[in-house]
């Protein structure tokens, strides 16, 4: 449970500053051909994906303290 935990805050460490990529394929098929565009742009994690997965972290490194 220890590791669950920390692996768990580590996450959410991870989620407030680490950008993920996001990766967009817009494109047009005319006959045999096709025309295309590749947009590719990185976000960070709305911050409450990063407080849950900390506060969850916390609580599982609480329960498995007390074994």
């Amino acid at each position: 449970m220890k590791v669950l935990g920390i692996l768990l805050v580590v996450l959410g460490v991870l989620a407030f500053l680490v950008p993920v990529p996001h990766r967009e394929e817009h494109g047009v098929s005319i006959g045999d051909a096709r025309f295309g565009v590749q947009i590719e742009r990185r976000e960070k994690l709305p911050p409450a994906v990063g407080v849950v997965l900390v506060a969850a972290g916390a609580v599982a490194l609480l329960i498995g303290g007390r074994k």
